[in-house]
């Protein structure tokens, strides 16, 4: 039996279990205390705002996690993520967000501590990584590999010292409605915050479309998942409704980590410069305590643009 049916065999066992256990609970044979969903974090104090960077920015770089050659051709500004962690050091950053695309195809224990030591001597903390996962697709295997992938990740994040994963959930498929998938993708969530749980790690769902394209969507899910370790990630960037502004407001309470962007695209305009200074605003009204990371996608060059955002990024959260 190969590792991964057994790991499937294991999960349908579990989950057996878990659903007789809840029979056995609700004859009053078992006391359990019940989960709540999840609330807005309450963080005493004053707002505290760490400047991090996302790999993500510099995607064109970059070799992708099948080894293929960077986008770009310039073979002058490809870097690895050993050189990713000296730039976020020398832009005076915080953190750096490794994200999982850019690590090699065939990741071991090995580079992971090498990494980790990387940042250590570089004096920058790994602040997350981020997955991408379809937490959409109906039971079966396709949707067992993806809660595979997501907790292989956490094991990585573990041994690298990371704090957070950035998840997705992911869309409904063609001909099935969101409140069909809506269930599925919390059980997922759930199942996965379970695992993060025991290795301290805490999750972030993404506002990135699909079933989770406006705030009142993202809340729904958040709020029926059943786990301390599960917030949002905050993109600033990726409600495309009619005052994302407003909409990033009602999600800030939830956010365990941020990821800012230079632009904004409201409904039915084209893509417009972020008011950052109203973003900050935004985050420091919630309390927000923790990493916002710049996670640069416009169209001029990262390698200009991203020091000019970082420098300003700073002197935002310093006022």
């Amino acid at each position: 039996m190969t590792a991964f049916m057994q790991t499937t065999s294991r999960r349908r066992f579990l989950e057996s279990s878990l659903r007789a256990g809840c029979a056995l609970a609700g004859l009053g044979l078992l006391e359990a205390k019940p989960l709540r969903a999840a609330e807005p974090f309450k963080r005493t104090g004053a707002p505290r705002l760490l400047l991090s960077l996302a790999a993500y920015s510099f995607r064109d770089y970059f070799k992708d996690q099948k080894g293929k050659t960077a986008a770009n051709s310039d073979a002058a500004k490809r870097i690895d993520l050993f050189q990713f962690i000296d730039f976020c050091a020398e832009h005076d950053c915080q953190g750096t967000e490794l994200t999982s695309y850019y690590f090699p195809p065939y990741l071991n224990h090995d580079f992971l501590v090498k990494l980790k030591r990387h940042a250590f001597l570089r004096g920058i903390n790994i602040s997350g990584t981020a997955v991408g996962n379809t937490f959409t697709l109906p039971a079966g295997i396709d949707r067992d590999q993806e809660i595979d992938n997501v907790k292989k990740w956490i094991d990585y994040a573990a041994v690298l010292g990371a704090p957070h994963i950035r998840i997705f959930a992911g869309a409904a498929a063609s001909g099935a409605s969101r409140g069909a998938v809506v269930p599925l993708c919390v059980s997922a969530i759930e199942e996965c915050c379970e695992y993060a749980g025991r290795k301290g790690i805490l999750l972030g769902l993404e506002n990135h479309g699909g079933i989770v394209a406006t705030a009142d969507e993202i809340l729904e899910i958040v709020r029926a998942v059943k786990s301390p370790w599960l917030g949002i990630n905050l993109d600033t960037g990726n409600f495309h409704t009619d005052d994302p502004y407003a909409d990033l407001v009602k999600i800030a309470p939830y956010a365990v980590n941020v990821q800012m962007k230079g632009e904004m695209q409201p409904h039915g305009k084209n893509a417009e410069p972020a008011d950052l200074a109203r973003l900050v605003k935004i985050l420091r009204d919630a309390n927000y305590q923790g990493y916002v990371a710049l996670e640069y996608e416009s169209k001029e060059d990262p390698w200009t643009a991203v020091p000019r955002l970082l420098k300003r990024m700073k002197e935002l959260f310093a006022s």
